[in-house]
């Protein structure tokens, strides 16, 4: 009795660590190949904290990204059905032996503030993240250790390898069509349907975060730290560089980092911006240098478009006047532009160019350089159109369809390749009487 006691006890306990495990790798796979570019800003950020971002080719943290996101989520789904166990297991403990020593040191050292597990969609700290890693590395031993004995397969020998190879499929065309347009899920604060003026308000009351600024100066060739309080009185000491930590974490607002300047003149265009009532377009590119210019076309003749109606149009960018004069040059635009911090701009939409679309401070609606709308789509005003309206938010129907194109292909190709094989069967049989 207390032999089965315990047997029954290890198969609970190795199936939880098995589900628990493909469930995290599943989840965080997928939103790694729903937003593929923000995972390669982050891989750019690990880099850079190694001081290898100048080195590696520019295109390693975008393959990177996509690979990551089909890795994690093809593993997750192999445990979860019990797929190619042992390899599963190993490749599992081995991610998880790289990634919690990883983690410790990001707790300790602090260099990047999340180390992006799971994307935008659950923001852990370091310590946080180093926690759930020991949770996982153990769950992975125990794994690895009973995976011959308490590890059983969900689905039959004539249909895992289909599932095998249709999980590959489906995570690098759903991360392909993920880059060509835009996330399918938004986790960040400039998702649509966000008001930015309202995202930047402070409640009351609430606690800030607070930082420090420290500078850096050199003398007879000796670095030293000072604080505003016990600055250097003394001129011979150079001045090298400042940087500034979170001494105290507190409140942040969600869109507090929003903040447009005329490229012309200097002027600051924020509040005219978010304060319009009318509609205005955002042509978005946080390097020009680097923009798609494809759509050019496009954009050419949604400005046309708002000069037709009286919309306002900018093209706000991080780019130097250089870039902007080349972009030009290259395209004929006419639009004024404007000047963001990179980072926002990359967060406010995973496309370079991408199109968004305002009216009193709300996010109406997102386009990648992909899918640009044209002349056709904008054929009157935009208070007559769809894409002048606010849609309701449509998460669970988005959820449902990535379900559907998950588990509907895969269970008719499962469907045909059972019948196949009854089919092939009976036909060898028939053969065999006669």
């Amino acid at each position: 009795m207390e032999n089965k006691c315990l047997h029954r006890a290890l198969v609970v306990g190795v199936n939880v660590c098995r589900f628990l495990l493909a469930a995290v790798f599943i989840f965080s796979g997928f939103v790694k190949a729903n937003d593929p570019f923000g995972t390669a800003y982050k891989i750019q950020d690990y880099l850079e904290a190694w001081g290898l971002l100048q080195v590696v080719p520019q295109f390693v943290p975008y393959v990177g990204s996509m690979a990551m996101g089909a890795f994690e989520f093809t593993l997750g789904v192999y445990l979860l059905f019990g797929i190619h166990r042992k390899a599963t297991s190993t490749l599992l403990l081995l991610v998880m032996a790289f990634m919690t020593p990883l983690t410790l040191w990001l707790a300790i050292d602090n260099p990047i503030a999340d180390c992006g597990c799971f994307g935008d969609a659950i923001i852990l700290t370091n310590w946080e993240t180093f926690g759930k890693n020991i949770v996982l590395l153990l769950a992975a031993i125990t794994v690895f250790r009973y995976r011959k004995t308490y590890i059983r397969k969900l689905v039959t020998e004539k249909v895992d390898w289909l599932i095998a190879l249709y999980t590959v499929v489906f995570i690098i065309v759903f991360s392909i069509y993920c880059v060509r347009e835009l996330p399918v899920f938004d986790f960040r604060p400039y998702h649509i349907g966000m008001n930015i003026r309202q995202g930047m308000e402070i409640p009351e009351g609430v606690k800030l975060t607070t930082y420090e600024t420290t500078f850096i100066y050199a003398k007879d060739g000796k670095e030293q730290e000072f604080t505003i309080d016990n600055f250097p009185s003394d001129s011979t000491w150079t001045f090298v560089e400042a940087q500034t930590r979170v001494k105290e974490k507190g409140y942040e607002p969600p869109t507090h980092d929003f903040h447009l300047t005329s490229q012309e003149d200097g002027t600051d265009l924020t509040e005219e911006i978010l304060n319009d009532d009318n509609y205005t377009f955002l042509l978005i590119s946080p390097n020009l240098r680097h923009a798609d210019e494809s759509g050019m076309d496009l954009f050419n003749e949604v400005y046309d478009y708002c000069s037709e109606y009286g919309y306002s149009f900018l093209c706000v960018t991080a780019s130097s006047d250089e870039d902007i004069a080349m972009w030009q040059d290259n395209t004929g635009a006419e639009y004024p532009f404007a000047i963001m911090d990179e980072i926002t701009l990359k967060t406010i939409i995973r496309s370079n160019p991408g199109l968004l679309l305002l009216k009193d401070g709300t996010i109406l609606n997102k386009w990648s350089v992909n899918n640009i709308p044209d002349e056709y789509q904008l054929n009157a005003p935009l208070d007559q159109l769809p894409i002048g309206r606010l849609e309701p938010p449509n998460t669970w129907h988005k959820i449902i369809l990535v379900f559907g194109w998950f588990f509907g292909p895969l269970i008719f190709l499962t469907l045909c390749d059972l019948g196949w094989l009854e089919w092939s069967k009976k036909k060898k049989k028939k053969e065999s009487r006669s």
